[in-house]
């Protein structure tokens, strides 16, 4: 895709979505990581209605790990994965606890060091909590890519690689939240909605639904 062309891709989707949020609900970086952990390979809906009661008693690295895996996990045992995900929690609550005084990393690397983390989750966190200009590249930000010829590539790290590259700067800081709705409502796997597409002209999907 031509450089005017990302440019303006971007515009409309501002322009559309000024003010581009992430669908967790958290109350602070902590509760943010928790929740992304939780999202993986889960709707952020389900996670969403799981977390109130978690949060409210374990809001902080230091409660998660008092609440304990027995009991967390009676939180959180309506989300796929959910014997992993509390090991992983409690695992990263006392690495936070043990190695960052109680606050969650700014750094990708010590994220990443972190149970149940990826490049993934640790680019939402540095985006959302921190305002780090990153972007996470996950199954719609991959198809939105690769359909639309935005970034183009065959995996997640090329496809971030690429969108790096390609997004002007001053649209970095909202790209990721805008490429991942536009994938989830629009762009969406098994039926494009490309009548609703804002970016319908500037796409490249050769089997683009018609209008």
């Amino acid at each position: 895709m031509k450089k005017a062309d990302v440019d303006e891709f971007y515009r409309r989707l501002a322009a559309a979505n000024p003010e581009p949020r992430s669908e967790l609900d958290f109350i602070n970086p902590f509760t943010l990581l928790v929740a992304v952990v939780l999202s993986a390979q889960a709707t952020d809906v389900g996670v969403n209605k799981a977390t109130p009661g978690l949060f409210a008693v374990a809001d902080a690295p230091e409660k998660m790990v008092a609440l304990g895996e027995a009991r967390l996990k009676d939180f959180i045992k309506t989300i796929g994965l959910y014997n992993t995900k509390a090991k992983n929690i409690i695992g990263l609550s006392r690495q936070i606890v043990d190695r960052h005084g109680g606050q969650v990393p700014k750094d990708r690397a010590a994220l990443e060091a972190l149970p149940g983390v990826g490049r993934k989750s640790a680019n939402v966190v540095l985006n959302v909590a921190f305002g780090e200009p990153t972007i996470a590249v996950d199954t719609h930000i991959f198809r939105v890519a690769n359909r639309t010829g935005l970034a183009p590539g065959k995996t997640p790290l090329a496809v971030e690689a690429g969108l790096e590259t390609a997004t002007p700067a001053k649209w970095k800081q909202h790209a990721h939240h805008w490429l991942i709705l536009h994938g989830r409502y629009v762009c969406k796997a098994r039926k494009p909605a490309c009548p609703d597409c804002v970016v319908r002209d500037l796409c490249r999907y050769k089997a683009k639904t018609p209008a």
